[in-house]
C-alpha cells in the first residue's frame, strides 16, 4: 500500500503542500485537503485511497491554475478552457475547475459578452466588428444576440467618423470611397455606410455602396 514519506510545504504556491509517498508517486494537494484527509508521515493508504488522493489534487490544480488566469483579466469559458489546455490540464478537471467558477459567479460569458460588445462599440466599431471580437474570444453564440441588443444606434458615430475623415465640404468619390472602405473594416454594414454618407450629403453613385 502506497505510504506517506514526507509532507513538506511547496516553495512555490503558497497554501499548497507536497505529499511523498515510498513507491508511488507524489501528490500536490492544499493545506485544507491534507486536514480533510487526515495526512501524516507514516501513514498507510489503500491503493483506492491513494487514487481518490490523486483526483482530488488532480482538480485541485485545475481549480489553482484557472483562478489565477482569470484573476488577471476577464475571460470567456472558451478562453478558459483553451488556456488550461495549453497548460497541461486534463480536459475533465478543466471543465470541473471552470464550472466551479460559474457556480461562484467569477466565469460569466454573458456579462463578457455585455462587456466587449460595450467596449468596441465606445470605440467605434460596429456589429461586424464585434461578432468577429466574440468568436476570436470564444464567447458562445446564444450570448450574441442579448449583448448586441443591448448597444445604441450607430448613427451618431458613424457621422462622428464621416466628419473626422472627411474635411471638405464637397468630396471627391475618391475621398468617399476611401471613408466607405474605412467604415466597412470598423465592422459597421453596408446600408449604415450608405445612409450615413447620405447624411453627409454625398450621392450614392459618388460612392458606390
Amino acid at each position: 500500500m502506497p505510504k506517506i514519506i514526507k509532507l513538506e510545504a511547496s516553495k512555490h504556491i503558497k497554501g499548497r503542500v507536497l505529499v511523498f509517498f515510498q513507491d508511488a508517486e507524489l501528490v500536490k494537494l492544499t493545506e485544507d485537503e491534507v486536514l480533510l484527509h487526515r495526512l501524516y508521515a507514516g501513514k498507510e493508504l489503500s491503493r483506492v485511497e491513494y487514487e481518490a488522493l490523486t483526483e482530488q489534487a488532480k482538480l485541485s490544480s485545475a481549480k489553482h491554475r484557472a483562478a489565477q488566469i482569470v484573476s488577471r483579466k476577464l475571460l470567456s469559458r472558451g478562453e478558459l478552457l483553451q488556456k488550461l489546455k495549453e497548460k497541461g490540464e486534463p480536459p475533465e478537471y478543466s471543465e470541473a475547475a471552470a464550472n466551479w467558477l460559474e457556480e461562484l459567479g467569477v466565469l460569466d460569458d454573458a456579462r463578457y459578452a455585455a462587456a466587449v460588445a460595450r467596449h468596441y462599440a465606445g470605440r467605434g466599431y460596429g456589429r461586424k466588428k464585434i461578432e468577429n471580437e466574440f468568436f476570436r474570444r470564444r464567447i458562445p453564440r446564444e450570448c450574441w444576440s442579448e449583448a448586441l441588443s443591448e448597444l445604441e444606434d450607430p448613427s451618431e458615430e458613424i457621422d462622428r467618423l464621416i466628419q473626422r475623415k472627411l474635411k471638405s465640404e464637397d468630396p471627391d468619390p475618391r475621398e468617399l470611397a476611401r471613408v466607405q472602405s474605412f467604415l466597412l473594416r470598423r465592422g459597421f454594414s453596408w446600408q449604415q455606410v450608405k445612409e450615413g454618407l447620405e447624411r453627409y450629403g454625398a450621392r450614392e453613385d459618388e460612392f458606390g455602396c
